[in-house]
């Protein structure tokens, strides 16, 4: 999955408008201009579309922990240089504040039937035996799990 494809569906899950956007990437410490949110929303057939670097959205998720958790006293948490699914799918995790359950059942309610183990072994040290490379896969499963759960009215009517 692409970064703009990740940053699409979280607006869209959680209905996020353009100021909301700014202001969760604001809350992370990095400052962005509407026309900067516009641009990475779009296509990638419009000319405008511009492509979203792993250290911005990862500027978005740690604003999007910060909205949903609150700030942490000291510093801002660092945005990561490069992300991976991995990385992705644990602050969304902490973001929504999922346990085990949580993620499981979002992972079920799309047709992903994954173990306990099978899902705790994308969140491991990397140089765990038991760490597990998250799958393009399995993320968009995820993302299109969250979806299903916080936009119920648009599948409704």
């Amino acid at each position: 999955m692409s970064n703009n494809d990740i940053l699409r569906t979280l607006r869209y899950t959680f209905d996020f408008k353009d100021q909301e956007m700014m202001d969760i990437f604001g809350l992370s410490g990095r400052e962005v201009t509407r026309a900067e949110v516009s641009n990475w929303l779009k296509r990638e057939e419009d000319p405008e579309f511009a492509a979203i670097f792993d250290k911005d959205l990862a500027y978005f998720l740690n604003g999007l922990i910060i909205k949903n958790r609150g700030k942490k006293d000291g510093e801002l948490p660092k945005a990561e240089k490069s992300l991976n699914n991995n990385q992705i799918f644990r602050k969304l995790r902490i973001a929504l504040n999922y346990k085990e359950d949580d993620m499981l059942e979002v992972l079920s309610s799309v047709g992903m039937h994954i173990s306990p183990h099978e899902l705790s072994a994308f969140f491991r040290n990397p140089k765990q035996q038991q760490f597990r490379v998250c799958k393009d896969q399995v993320l968009r499963y995820f993302l299109r799990g969250l979806q299903k759960r916080y936009r119920k009215a648009d599948q409704e009517g």
